[in-house]
């Protein structure tokens, strides 16, 4: 038994490391992450507002499992951390920590979990990365058709750029983040803040050149691949 300890490769103690982490966070916090799990905001609330420095810590630890396994629904994480820091915090907060956690899956897929994983996912889908990469991320950001984690690992199991992943997350999460936003803050049913009808506005206009450009790359690549006459 010793003799396998010592034999760990560096990459396997990363991942037991990362598990162990895991598994005394969840023991720590049961209560709280149950309720979490239920999308009981009231009691998550309730528990976190009596201490903000360990309510960013613990919001920043669910955006990073949310990225790696999207176990929550990440309109229930923004939901709360809007409910505890107010909306420009919350929104701000939840886009900031799904940059940090969408580069912390890329690189510990790409350097610790690729060997382990890569025969899992269809070659294709990581062809698709590797050919549009910027494009591939963007438009999954902002239509989420595949979930944020899939994006992640998928980019990690590509030749992506980290700076290209990061600004199309940057951008892509930004927009989306704030139209999820909007739904816990009211905009709705309650009085629209003049700074919520800019930042509408500025949105649709980005929203609006941003699917422009992804159809423009599209048929660019499109017209690399086909045959000249």
């Amino acid at each position: 038994m010793k003799n396998k300890i010592q034999h760990l490769t560096k990459r396997q103690w990363i991942i037991w490391g990362a598990l162990l982490l895991v598994s005394v966070f969840v023991l720590l916090n049961k209560d709280i992450v149950t309720s979490l799990l239920q999308g009981d905001i009231d009691e998550v609330q309730l528990f976190l507002e009596r201490n903000i420095g360990y309510a960013l810590f613990f919001m920043a630890l669910v955006m990073i499992i949310q990225n790696s396994f999207t176990i929550f629904p990440l309109i229930l994480v923004i939901t709360i951390n809007i409910t505890l820091f107010g909306f420009i915090n919350g929104f701000l907060w939840s886009w900031f920590t799904s940059i940090i956690a969408s580069v912390i899956v890329l690189y510990g897929v790409r350097y610790v979990f690729q060997e382990i994983i890569i025969e899992k996912f269809n070659k294709g889908l990581i062809d698709k990365v590797d050919a549009n990469g910027f494009a591939y991320v963007l438009q999954g950001r902002l239509f989420p058709f595949i979930p944020t984690s899939l994006i992640n690992i998928l980019s990690g199991l590509s030749t992506i750029r980290v700076i290209p992943f990061t600004i199309a997350t940057a951008i892509g999460n930004f927009l989306y983040f704030f139209v999820l936003a909007l739904i816990p803050a009211g905009i709705l049913s309650s009085d629209v803040d003049e700074y919520v009808i800019f930042g509408v506005i500025f949105a649709t206009i980005l929203i609006y050149y941003l699917v422009k450009y992804l159809k423009h790359h599209k048929k660019k690549e499109k017209e690399k691949t086909e045959p000249a006459e």
